[in-house]
């Protein structure tokens, strides 16, 4: 994926499912990691064909299963016969789109964020207080029914198979990843060192932070800025620096600033 913009990946077998009868579920992977993009993942099945995904594909809440069992899962969901009764819609949000709308002046946080890439979805494993969030797709949807519920990914197999196209996904993506910034790095410097899981408490994780951090620039777009982990390590070992600048005009209650150079000391 690029860095910056985020991504929709929609099964090959989409259209098969369009004006019939469904039930979707959602379900994330990626929410916690200070690593990464978080992936929402939307698992279309057939009403009716809900079984086939409990009894024959044998889903589960995705943090329950191996990575293997994961991804013969995830495979075996997009070849016959299951493809025949179950679809997907994956939406990666980049780190970079996580950190620029957790840091924008009028603030945009984590559980709107993900409210708002959920809400043509029918179970949903909440994430919130599950009452005002189903009111709120409701209102937006009057016509669709909808069912929030916490651990929605270990009650309802339609979303056990959202929560396994979800992590499967991201799992790939940070595996595969090449952080941009590294390109030009001398020969005897690592141009891909090894991140872990991106989970804040990973040790291997922890050393990718510490190791990584350039004093002006901070981080490469893997990193989430808006995390907590983050902006300790900035504020701990990055440059300090003071803006100076002249003050503009007032508009709209906001006051504006023209900067005329920052000074590292």
């Amino acid at each position: 994926m690029t860095a910056n913009k985020n991504q929709t990946i929609v099964s090959a077998n989409i259209d098969q499912f369009r004006g019939k009868t469904c039930i979707v579920g959602i379900d994330e992977a990626g929410r916690g990691p200070v690593l990464g993009p978080m992936v929402y993942g939307a698992g279309i099945c057939l009403s009716g064909k809900e079984t086939d995904l409990a009894n024959n594909l044998c889903v589960a809440d995705s943090k329950t299963l191996t990575d293997e069992k994961r991804r013969s899962i995830f495979d075996s969901m997009q070849n016959e016969p299951h493809c025949q009764h179950f679809a997907y819609i994956l939406e990666i949000l980049s780190p970079y789109y996580i950190s620029t709308s957790m840091l924008r002046r009028s603030k945009y946080n984590l559980n709107e964020i993900s409210h708002d890439t959920a809400t043509k979805l029918v179970y949903v494993d909440t994430v919130g207080q599950p009452e005002s969030y189903q009111k709120k797709l409701e209102t937006r949807f009057p016509m669709v029914d909808f069912c929030v519920s916490k651990k929605a990914d270990s009650l309802y197999p339609v979303v056990s198979a959202a929560s396994i196209c979800a992590k499967v996904t991201r799992d790939k993506i940070i595996d595969e990843w090449k952080c941009e910034e590294f390109s030009d790095r001398a020969e005897n410097e690592d141009k891909n060192p090894i991140w872990g899981s991106g989970y804040p408490s990973d040790p291997t994780t922890k050393k990718f932070m510490d190791e990584n951090l350039h004093p002006i620039f901070g981080y490469p777009t893997l990193v989430r800025f808006s995390w907590a982990t983050t902006q300790e390590l900035l504020e701990k070992k990055g440059v300090k620096f003071t803006w100076l600048g002249r003050r503009g005009q007032k508009r709209s209650g906001d006051q504006k600033y023209s900067f005329d150079k920052i000074i590292f000391w």
